[in-house]
């Protein structure tokens, strides 16, 4: 009887209070930005969720956001303290850069294929001071150091990375106590780390986490605020009602972007600078201002990830293809302006008297009133007298109040 009582005491345990044999893998391919934090974010929420056996983290990346890198290491570290441990696998010829560095050292064991690189690790504040600079690169230094003496690992290799932005080469990491051991292929690495022939979850960035990644450019953010301020400006000098939405998407992402990243307050000031000088443009339709609003742009675009944190150093190639695409733009946007302020010269330009002369098709039958669409628009209409059917041609000869007065488009 007592046996029987003790099996079903045990047999009374919550099923939650057991260890799942799962174990999540977190392929992490990407630079450090929202978008991996958000992919480690749930990753991990879910191995906390279904207690699962441990996270193995896939890794080759060169690194990026110092406070996305914080987040994610915040992540690690709530897994650890629910009994999960975590993992690193740097695959063959892949890195653990700059920031992905101090994600890889806080975890439980790192494991590296042949070919791949450990660090650099030296932080970069983008336009920042001096003093701002080695404020971050002793607060790094410090956490890199924590993270090597919390797992056993070499302190005085770890710390050179931060101070004198060295990368270790994986037998060299593994051969000075870096590292944890070296693994030719996935396989191996889970064998090592005692986790092969276990079911796998896996996790990689979704088309959200993606299009994070994407807001987390200042170089995309600023090249956003300025293409929809553009477009915008554009749209007031030749209504299609298409450009203005599309540029009020393309701005309202460049600022959640903005937003989202910290901007430099200076960035958005000319940015906010260079909208005003479309609508000097506006007022003027010569192209000087729109070639001023675009190059004060660029200057705002190269500001606007001032101050913000980063490993490794930030590459401006894209910001060069960016001011190049955009000076060309430019270009080609002045003439087309100084054409349509020619045009506008003759005719007028806004309001109902500039769809005199124009033509449109019946969208209802005019008997004698009726409606059709002008030039994408569809406006109240009347003939003086004539019937039209719908679906013909139409020629806006007039208006009265709200009412365009049409006649049928003639053959001739």
């Amino acid at each position: 009887m007592a046996l029987i009582f003790l099996i079903l005491a045990f047999l009374a345990v919550p099923v939650h209070t057991q260890r799942s044999s799962v174990v999540v893998v977190i392929n992490f391919h990407y630079t450090v930005d929202m978008g991996a934090s958000s992919l480690f974010s749930n990753a991990i929420s879910y191995a906390v969720q279904n207690r699962a056996k441990a996270i193995l983290i896939i890794m080759n990346s060169p690194g990026g956001y110092l406070s996305d890198m914080l987040k994610i290491i915040s992540y690690i570290r709530e897994a650890n303290q629910s009994g999960i441990p975590v993992y690193t696998y740097v695959l063959p010829d892949g890195l653990a850069a700059s920031a992905a560095s101090y994600i890889a050292m806080a975890t439980n064991k790192i494991i590296m294929g042949p070919g791949s690189e450990i660090g650099p690790s030296t932080p970069i504040v983008v336009g920042g001071t001096e003093l701002e600079q080695n404020h971050t690169e002793s607060a790094m230094l410090s956490l890199m150091q924590s993270e090597a003496q919390e797992w056993g690992r070499n302190v005085t290799a770890a710390s050179e990375m931060v101070l004198y932005d060295k990368a270790f080469p994986a037998f060299h990491a593994y051969r000075i106590g870096l590292v944890s051991g070296i693994a030719s292929n996935l396989t191996h690495a889970e064998e090592e780390l005692g986790i092969n022939g276990l079911p796998e979850v896996y996790f990689s960035e979704s088309y959200y986490d993606q299009f994070l990644s994407v807001l987390s450019s200042s170089t995309v953010d600023g090249l956003l605020i300025l293409l929809g301020m553009v477009l915008i400006a554009l749209d007031f000098l030749h209504p299609t009602f298409i450009m203005s939405v599309l540029g009020g998407i393309a701005l309202l992402m460049g600022l959640v972007g903005a937003e989202l990243i910290g901007a430099s307050v200076l960035g958005l000031t000319l940015l906010a600078l260079s909208a005003v000088l479309l609508v000097v443009e506006l007022k003027t339709g010569h192209g000087i201002s729109l070639i001023a609003s675009v190059l004060v742009g660029l200057a705002g675009i190269y500001l606007l990830g001032e101050g913000i944190s980063v490993s490794p150093q930030p590459s401006y190639t894209q910001y060069y293809v960016v001011a190049i695409t955009l000076i060309v733009f430019a270009t080609f946007a002045t003439i087309y302006v100084r054409s349509l302020w020619k045009y506008r010269r003759k005719s007028p330009f806004t309001g109902k008297e500039s769809f005199i002369g124009k033509f449109g098709v019946a969208v209802k039958d005019l008997n004698p009133c009726g409606e059709v669409r002008v030039e994408g628009f569809i406006w109240k209409a009347c003939t003086r007298g004539e019937r039209v059917k719908k679906g013909e041609e139409v020629k806006v000869i007039g208006y009265e109040r709200l009412t365009l007065i049409v006649e049928k488009k003639s053959e001739g």
